[in-house]
């Protein structure tokens, strides 16, 4: 996570070249069998560096992939690092038009997603992630309030793509998950991500 972060703080820099390179030395290191929550986290920053909308949301449904799998994992306390098998693999089986999961939070913004690095959305996606590792007691719930900005991120992604019927099946999953959570954790930001990628969907 450490290395991670050092990347985190390129990206957030705007040096998202570099960053991506990081990033992607990083998932090779990692491997398909690495720890779910550092995947998780990984490709949900690399999305943040993609510059084409469809290997942004391949990555996206790569961390979605490995949030399966930390759903899968037995409640084990704070996740600094346990391992899983990592879900569904990489490609558009965990999303797609009709998946069965959505994916992760992000530094997005222009189509109402998480946090604000390419625009004027505003959520907390990113750093659910950071705080998610320091504590939250069970993986359950951590796993809990990764998902409503994962289906965000996901429904964002397919809008940019111009899929409004996948956009809307993961915005919808990202709200009946925010939900879900109620009061628990910091999904305020979420929630307005949400709202503002409704008003853009019914305005397309």
């Amino acid at each position: 996570m450490t290395r991670i972060g050092q990347a985190v703080m390129l990206l957030h820099g705007g040096d998202r070249e570099e960053a991506r390179n990081r990033f992607g030395e990083l998932w090779a290191e990692l491997g398909e069998a690495g720890d779910a929550f550092h995947r998780c986290a990984l490709a949900h920053y690399m999305a943040d560096t993609q510059d084409d909308p469809g290997d942004e949301l391949a990555w996206d449904l790569r961390a979605l992939t490995a949030a399966a799998g930390l759903a899968d994992e037995p409640t084990t306390g704070d996740r600094t690092g346990g391992r899983a098998d990592g879900g569904r693999g990489d490609g558009d089986t965990a999303g797609g038009d009709g998946g069965d999961d959505g994916t992760t939070g992000g530094d997005r913004g222009d189509d109402g997603t998480a946090d604000g690095d390419r625009g004027d959305g505003g959520g907390t996606g990113g750093d659910r992630l950071a705080e998610a590792r320091e504590g939250v007691p069970g993986a359950s719930s951590v796993v809990r309030a990764f998902f409503p900005s994962l289906h965000l991120n996901l429904a964002a992604d397919y809008l940019k793509l111009q899929r409004p019927e996948a956009a809307r099946l993961h915005l919808d999953r990202a709200r009946d998950a925010a939900d879900a959570l109620g009061h628990e954790g910091d999904v305020n930001g979420v929630r307005a991500g949400i709202d503002r990628l409704e008003r853009l969907l019914r305005g397309r």
